[in-house]
């Protein structure tokens, strides 16, 4: 037992429990594995163990150099940006709005909820024709989707027009909300994934403050209806972006077993060499890919990483990839990212929607460009809580593998929670007392930001924790996580009506005290995470339904 974590007593190696250090104090589960098969980072990580273990092709995105990955992780982070803004940056102008389009606020506040339940349902389309297909493709339907929306609300006359445009738009939206944190999980390794979680995080929480925060000036200068256009023109700037420079991310490579029983086959035909020589062997010329029983590949030029469909990645049916969400979402690691996550983010955008309501109103009095200027506040807070949270995360994790001799488990991952629910705790119950009991206004927008801060520390302990935990159901388990949208549609809905009935104080007790429960199931998660991954690898039939075929 470590720190409280069990131990599984009937599996000797637990998925998702890698070796990340070579350290001579190994438990016997490892004790086995070649050193000279493994390979390790470079520079001052050349003490890690990769995990997981890369093909010896040019082709594999885990050897592709880290500029090119931070490239397509910026491109595809930065379209996350602006589609993260597409959904929340009308609230400053939300009353406007509403009188233009002969619409109420309430009403206009459901147009949003509609945007959220197709992003939701979506999802259950586009993930079994990336997990098919691939993500290229997807991610450019994606974005032209999102640009002849934009245009499409630019100039739609009547609120029906404009609502059909939004549901339109929030198809293109879903990709982008569960996507990204696939093409991490294919691109790096497990000792860089929470820094890059935290980059596409940083874009996603910026752009929806961000957003609002612009278009607030937008709206009040130029008109509501040039945010759309702006939007418009953005994603007419990064469509070209990703056809050109976001070349396929999936990949199938030999998992880490069956090059080592290639490998022992191919030492056992030649002979094996000392264990001492093969270390330093290895480490100063890496073993041939031929040497390993593995093929290589010759490497792909710019034009053909250009084509959209470069082959199918499982022979899995697409209704099992479908229904397979639905599965994994009991899994007790989802359920519980479903929730912190879920409940975290759809709080927040529970903020976008009253904002309006309770700022354009007595004490306050703000213009539309002074509701606007309140997402300053959690911009600055994600952006900062984004750049501390991925490495601090990484960091956490390496120094608990290096004190668990070697062994690192997906639950590292956790510990930082504890800095996300203090942070949220004071954000979404300090937010409807300072309201209530109508303090200056710097204290109800210090609120609104510190619970943005605490999703963004949140955020590198989930989707980590779920991808170390479930890698290969990494798109079906984000997938069920992100069908949080159904929850923020159903909250969304009827916020305004709940808000005005019960008033801004109970309102977000209730959520506070929500936000405390599900951060308290961390705890259960911590100590019988590990058996129950293990529980979950010992039942055949299910893991025959949800793995390759």
């Amino acid at each position: 037992m470590v720190w409280g974590i069990l131990e599984d007593k009937r599996m000797g190696r637990v998925p998702g429990t890698v070796l990340l250090t070579d350290s001579s104090d190994v438990p016997s589960e490892y004790q086995e594995i070649p050193r000279e098969l493994l390979k390790r980072g470079r520079g001052r990580n050349a003490h890690i163990i990769l995990a997981p273990q890369p093909s010896d092709s040019p082709n594999d995105p885990l050897n592709w150099p880290t500029w090119r990955k931070d490239a397509i992780l910026t491109i595809v982070g930065l379209s996350a940006a602006v589609v993260g803004a597409y959904g929340p940056m009308l609230s400053p102008g939300f009353v406007e709005i509403a009188a233009d389009l002969d619409i109420t606020v309430n009403t206009l506040s459901q147009a949003t909820a509609w945007v959220i339940l197709l992003i939701g349902l979506s999802l259950f389309i586009f993930n079994p024709i990336a997990k098919k297909i691939g993500r290229r493709p997807v991610y450019a339907i994606s974005s032209v989707i999102m640009l002849t929306g934009s245009v499409w609300g630019a100039v739609s006359q009547n609120y029906g027009s404009f609502l059909a445009s939004r549901i339109y738009s929030g198809v293109g939206m879903a990709p982008y909300e569960v996507l990204v944190q696939c093409t991490i999980a294919d691109m790096y390794f497990v000792h860089e994934r929470a820094t890059r979680i935290a980059i596409w995080n940083m874009f996603l929480l910026c752009g929806i403050s961000g957003g609002a925060l612009i278009a607030g000036y937008i709206i009040e200068d130029q008109g509501w209806k040039w945010t759309l256009i702006w939007c418009g023109i953005l994603f007419g700037i990064l469509l070209p972006l990703v056809i050109f420079f976001v070349p396929e991310t999936a990949y199938r490579r030999q998992s880490f077993e069956e090059r080592l029983v290639a490998a022992r086959t191919n030492d056992s035909s030649r002979g094996t060499p000392e264990r001492k020589d093969a270390v330093v062997e290895y480490r100063e010329k890496p073993i041939a890919a031929s040497e390993a029983g593995v093929q290589t590949e010759q490497k792909d030029s710019f034009l053909r990483s250009l084509r959209f469909y470069s082959g199918v990645y499982t022979e899995t049916p697409l209704w099992k990839i479908f229904l397979r969400p639905l599965v994994i979402f009991w899994y007790p690691a989802v359920l519980w990212a479903f929730l912190l996550y879920g409940v975290t983010l759809t709080w927040i955008v529970v903020f976008s929607v009253v904002n309006a309501v309770i700022f354009t109103a007595p004490p306050y009095n703000f213009s539309v460009s002074q509701t606007g200027l309140i997402s300053l506040s959690p911009f600055l807070l994600s952006f900062i809580g984004e750049v501390v949270s991925g490495p601090m995360n990484d960091w956490i994790c390496l120094w608990l593998a290096k004190k668990n001799r070697g062994v690192y488990e997906p639950e590292f991952r956790l510990p930082p929670i504890i800095i996300s629910f203090l942070i949220g705790v004071a954000g979404f119950f300090g937010f409807g007392a300072t309201v209530h009991f109508q303090t200056h206004w710097s204290g109800p927008v210090l609120c609104f930001g510190l619970a943005n801060l605490s999703l963004a520390f949140s955020n590198a302990s989930v989707f980590g924790y779920v991808i170390d935990a479930h890698k290969e159901l990494s798109e079906e388990a984000f997938v069920a996580i992100n069908a949080r949208n159904l929850l923020t549609f159903g909250l969304t809905y009827f916020v305004n009506d709940w808000l005005a009935r019960d008033g801004v104080l109970a309102v977000f007790n209730v959520l506070g005290t929500v936000f405390v429960v599900v951060n308290v199931l961390t705890i259960p998660l911590w100590i019988y995470g590990k058996r129950i991954r293990a529980y979950i690898a010992r039942q055949e039939s299910l893991h025959r339904f949800m793995h390759e075929d």
